[in-house]
């Protein structure tokens, strides 16, 4: 990363600064919340319901999964740089037919065709396990995801506010253009990270059963998924909840939308600076303690009656702080049961991670009615943090039986 930029264009094993591991990490944030106010009117001008427009969602969410499964192990046989320019190549081009979608079947198929950025995703966490150990791993994810933080926190934003002045389009028009210009970018500075793996895909799944079998792997991977879950169920919740129960314009849900991410920037920066002197089971445990005392509380307060949009908003930056301490000690972990399988065991994770999540979406979507206010998905959201809780109890145990 010292070599001169000059260079870096023509060098490709040269690893990426951290700037644009953040970027690619952002772009794909980015594409998952930034057109979530636009729910309603995007319902309004294709002619469908609300349910049948949140699709767009959940179903973006388990297309996400599905291709952090079949990124990750790619990536580990033919290196992380061309799989990643792929991606962002398939994303632009979808994004632009999203433009142009003139039924919401062909906008769905477009929609679903941009879940390859998730490679994004899986690919970051991997790059930065491929060049540093696990302990310094989970900090330099956690500064990752922290500058990750503050596009899905500016995302709803803007998406609002482009939507209430042009129309639901400028959002996916302005995740083109960024895909265009992360093109240009990963082409120009990411080298390949990757050891390059000897034999086909078949050669290299022989090392599965040790990843797929490790009691370590699983705790890292259902923590992370368990306390991710509760943010995807805001998520799908969320939008409803503002809209529905306090009457919010798109602006102003937008703008409240964000709150999560408040308190995300300021748990990853938590998790960059102690992550490494605490270590990333106890890291796991604090993470989890925080949301659960946050949804806790905004449960007793909803149940009181004591519900209003800065309470509600207000103490979902719990959520935000609890999974920036959290998710980069339980990332960083998974990927250190087997840092060969780093690209496996992220993309791996981040399929439990999103599917999980997607289900939890729908799920919220469902449970939210006009009379039963937020409630449900306050619950909802509280009994995931409690299996966080409870995995990250469990690495630790199995930490202590190994002697790790």
């Amino acid at each position: 990363m010292t070599a001169k930029p000059q260079v870096r264009f023509l060098d490709r094993t040269t690893p990426p600064h951290i700037l644009t591991l953040i970027l690619m990490a952002g772009l794909g944030a980015l594409s998952l919340n930034v057109f979530l106010p636009s729910l309603p009117s995007m319902a309004a001008y294709f002619g469908v319901d609300y349910t049948v427009m949140q699709l767009s969602v959940s179903l973006y969410l388990a297309a996400t999964a599905l291709v952090q499964v079949l990124v990750g192990p790619i990536s580990d046989r033919y290196g992380r740089r061309s799989v990643m320019l792929w991606a962002i190549g398939i994303f632009t081009l979808a994004s632009i037919g999203t433009l142009a979608a003139p039924t919401y079947s062909f906008f769905l198929v477009c929609r679903l065709i941009q879940a390859v950025i998730a490679t994004s995703l899986a690919l970051s966490r991997a790059v930065v396990r491929d060049m540093v150990p696990q302990d310094q791993a989970a900090s330099m994810i956690g500064y990752v995801t922290m500058g990750m933080s503050v596009v899905p926190m500016i995302g709803p934003v803007i998406g609002g506010a482009l939507d209430q002045a042009f129309g639901w389009r400028a959002s996916f028009a302005m995740l083109a253009i960024g895909g265009a210009a992360l093109f240009a970018l990963v082409l120009a500075d990411m080298g390949e990270t990757a050891t390059r793996r000897e034999g086909g895909l078949r050669a290299q799944a022989a090392g599965y059963p040790e990843l797929l079998t490790s009691q370590r792997f699983w705790g890292y991977c259902l923590g992370s998924a368990f306390a991710s879950g509760a943010f995807f169920a805001y998520l799908g919740g969320a939008p409803f909840v503002g809209t529905q129960v306090f009457g919010m314009a798109p602006a102003t849900l937008g703008f409240f939308f964000g709150a999560p991410a408040v308190g995300y920037l300021v748990g990853n920066g938590i998790s960059g600076r102690f992550s490494v002197r605490i270590g990333i089971n106890r890291m796991m445990l604090l993470g989890a303690s925080v949301t659960i005392c946050g949804m806790g509380l905004l449960a007793v307060l909803t149940l009181a009656g004591v519900i209003t949009i800065p309470v509600f908003f207000g103490l979902m930056t719990t959520v935000g702080l609890g999974n920036g301490i959290l998710l980069p000690s339980a990332n960083a972990g998974m990927l250190s049961v087997r840092p060969d399988l780093a690209g496996s065991a992220s993309g791996l994770g981040g399929a439990f991670m999103i599917g999980g999540g997607a289900a939890l979406s729908a799920l919220a979507g469902v449970v939210l009615t006009e009379s039963s206010g937020p409630l449900p998905l306050v619950l909802l959201m509280l009994a995931t943090s409690v299996c966080a809780l409870l995995m990250a109890l469990w690495v630790i145990r199995r930490a202590r039986i190994v002697g790790a």
